[in-house]
């Protein structure tokens, strides 16, 4: 479950890529790349106490979850992605 300091980075259908908070309705910011999505999200959740950024892919589904610090990592030993 999403807590309310998650976000979320998403492929809309404009085709455009989607920062959002996960309690949100509407999007905090649209970008041309999932890259700078991404970054933009980092920088909201660093600017708001940490937390989790959730990326989904083109398809919808899941694609990846970093811990933002200073969030609460659940697996740290799992996360080598990031």
């Amino acid at each position: 479950m999403s807590k309310k300091s998650d976000r979320i980075v998403y492929k809309n259908d404009n085709g455009k890529w989607v920062n959002k908070k996960a309690s949100a309705k509407k999007a905090t910011s649209i970008h041309d790349t999932q890259k700078d999505a991404e970054k933009a999200a980092k920088n909201n959740l660093k600017n708001q106490g940490g937390g989790e950024l959730i990326t989904k892919g083109k398809d919808g589904k899941i694609r990846s979850k970093d811990t933002i610090y200073p969030g609460n990592d659940p697996n740290p030993p799992k996360d080598t992605e990031h």
